[in-house]
């Protein structure tokens, strides 16, 4: 080895010591009768010492001669320093240096290689190489690997088996866009990059490898922003002869063993929620929990929509019993008045924000901006104030009288010296939109707190969604989501009163795992086929070797995947998922590093027989 230690491990038992160091120049210090050197490498850093009377002059010269990157090999003696640094590990002692050769100079680098750097996004992307010896994405970087140390850990103690699953597989119609990749010794035909591994863990299943795992990468061709990526790795996992109880015990298990072994926080008992229920106190199926700020309705006209729908997409129900979207039973506290806002709306919903009524027309008007904003779609926000000497106030004091505020106020439970925030419109689009509101006023109130974790799985999901412009049903998961077995009567007479036998896990607002119990039949996986718009001829095509290998035996069998770069930015505390990836695409899926994707030579499609028209 080059060197005899790191240059992060020595500690003031060192003292005394002749060591070998190597790495790259951090800092230079020149003080004239002497000069300091912070020599890095991916442990930590070490100062250097240069001192006149202690060195020849030679060696100084040279040391003056270095540059910001040089890499360097050094040997010297482990000496005490006069001026300790507390606030680097290696800070008690520093290296007389009687050696240093240089290994190869270096550039100076287009940004500070630093905790605080100089260099914007597109530039550290660019130079991704050099970003990576800083101390905050290498740090990144560790927890990922710790992530994917402790996850297999876990999973194999579980008795979980890893397998490797195809990288070239078939492309298919359901889902996100596929990654295609010609195939030149069948020319025409194309091979897809995964989406995930879900076709090839089922058949696992039927292999008799009753627990598989794999942290596996996928690909989509899909637009991106700060939490998705073209290429992203997932979790993924199924089980054999299990209910969704077993999933749910097994992964919170995960969970739970992640934040232990490697945040140090020990979590109590996920708790739980039907999507139903999520939609209707948060107007989104991944609530944070971290805060409460639940929805309540003033006025609901729903509820007779028997069924946990999306963004207003309903049909009729075969189902009875008390509503599962908008609360049981109509309600109405702001009808008849002649606000025409509200009467003409089929929900007016509001949030209570505790200790705001103090706030500002600024403030309020900019709440409204935020709203409006097209992204947002609402047309206007109604407020009322608490005040503290138990007087309401309202921006709809012309049609309301403050003994119908108060009647809100009770039904919100509002207290003096709160703010409420209410929106109207149509039941999705405004749920939607309450929900930006309340997830905008949580970062104003500081009630997000990224050291502060909130867990919840999310329960009986719709199993379809209705395309209107396709005019079909499409899978809110995937095709192969088993329904709940008491809806599994409806799937050919209501398709939209049907659940799924699916699971999400949210922590702090994000989805960061999902999966469902499988259908394992033949019979039943060609219904859900039938139902999605497939011919007998088009399901064979895709899946028959799927429906031809439940004919074998297959098991009941169900799993899950999570989001792995997604739980790292998750545990690191950051928003964008790109810190905890290697070499990251941008937003618009290039690698600027290496300047990708990029055109092919035309010898390379003649022999692809692909033609491209510019």
């Amino acid at each position: 080895m080059l060197r005899s230690h790191t240059c992060g491990e020595l500690r003031i038992t060192h003292v005394d010591q002749t060591v070998r160091l190597c790495g790259w120049v951090q800092k230079i210090r020149d003080k004239g009768h002497m000069l300091w050197i912070d020599l890095r490498d991916r442990y930590g850093v070490t100062q250097l010492i240069f001192e006149e009377g202690f060195v020849d002059a030679g060696l100084l010269a040279l040391a003056r001669s270095l540059g910001r990157e040089f890499v360097l090999k050094t040997e010297g003696k482990v000496v005490e320093r006069v001026a300790k640094n507390d606030k680097m590990p290696t800070g008690d002692v520093e290296i007389r240096v009687t050696s240093v050769e240089i290994l190869n100079p270096a550039k100076l680098p287009p940004f500070l290689i630093e905790d605080d750097t100089d260099g914007g996004d597109d530039l550290r992307m660019k130079y991704r190489y050099l970003d990576l010896r800083r101390n905050v994405v290498r740090k990144n970087l560790e927890l990922r690997h710790r992530m994917a140390q402790q996850t297999r850990a876990y999973l194999d103690g579980q008795g979980f088996i890893e397998v490797e699953t195809p990288v070239l597989i078939k492309s298919t119609p359901e889902g996100a866009r596929d990654f295609v990749v010609p195939s030149r010794m069948n020319p025409g035909e194309f091979y897809a990059l995964p989406q995930s591994p879900q076709t090839f863990k089922q058949l696992l299943m039927v292999s008799g490898f009753d627990r598989y795992f794999q942290i596996v990468k996928c690909f989509r061709d899909e637009d991106l922003r700060a939490d998705r990526q073209p290429e992203f790795t997932q979790i993924d996992c199924e089980m054999s002869f299990i209910t969704q109880e077993d999933i749910l015990q097994m992964f919170e298990g995960l969970v739970r063993h992640l934040f232990r072994q490697v945040k140090g926080i020990e979590l109590g008992p996920v708790p739980r929620m039907t999507y139903a229920d999520a939609m209707r106190q948060y107007g989104n199926d991944k609530p944070d929990t971290r805060f409460e700020m639940r929805f309540v309705a003033l006025k609901d006209l729903t509820a007779s929509a028997d069924r946990p729908v999306r963004e207003g997409i309903a049909s009729p129900s075969l189902r009875e019993g008390g509503d599962t979207s908008a609360g049981a039973g109509e309600v109405d506290l702001v009808g008849g008045k002649g606000f025409g806002v509200f009467d003409e709306a089929s929900l007016v919903v509001g949030i209570c924000a505790k200790g705001c009524a103090d706030y500002t027309r600024k403030q309020v008007d900019e709440l409204t901006d935020f709203v409006r904003r097209p992204q947002i779609g609402a047309k206007g926000l109604v407020y009322v104030r608490c005040n503290p000497d138990g007087t309401l106030k309202s921006s709809v004091d012309k049609f309301y009288s403050e003994a119908d505020l108060r009647k809100w106020a009770a039904a919100m439970g509002a207290q003096p010296g709160d703010l409420l925030l209410i929106l109207a419109g149509e039941a999705g689009k405004t749920r939607k939109a309450l929900s930006e509101l309340r997830l905008e006023m949580g970062e104003r109130l500081g009630l997000r707190d990224k050291n502060v974790y909130a867990t919840l799985w999310v329960l009986d999901f719709p199993l379809l969604e209705y395309g209107e412009a396709e005019q079909r049903w499409f899978a809110m998961h995937h095709p192969f989501t088993s329904p709940k077995p008491e809806d599994i009567s409806l799937l050919e007479l209501d398709p939209g009163a049907v659940r799924a036998n699916a699971y999400d896990i949210v922590i702090n607002g994000v989805e960061v795992g999902g999966g469902s119990i499988r259908i394992y039949r033949r019979d039943l996986q060609e219904t859900m086929f039938s139902v999605l718009g497939f011919t007998p001829e088009e399901a064979q095509r895709q899946f028959g070797f799927l429906m031809e290998a439940f004919e074998f035996g297959a098991p009941p069998h169900g799993g899950i995947a999570f989001g792995f770069d997604r739980l790292c930015s998750l545990f690191g505390g950051a928003d964008s998922i790109r810190d905890f990836i290697a070499f990251p695409k941008n937003n618009s899926g290039r690698d600027v590093m290496i300047d990708t994707p990029s055109e092919i030579s035309g010898a390379q499609l003649e022999e692809l027989k692909i033609s491209v028209r510019k």
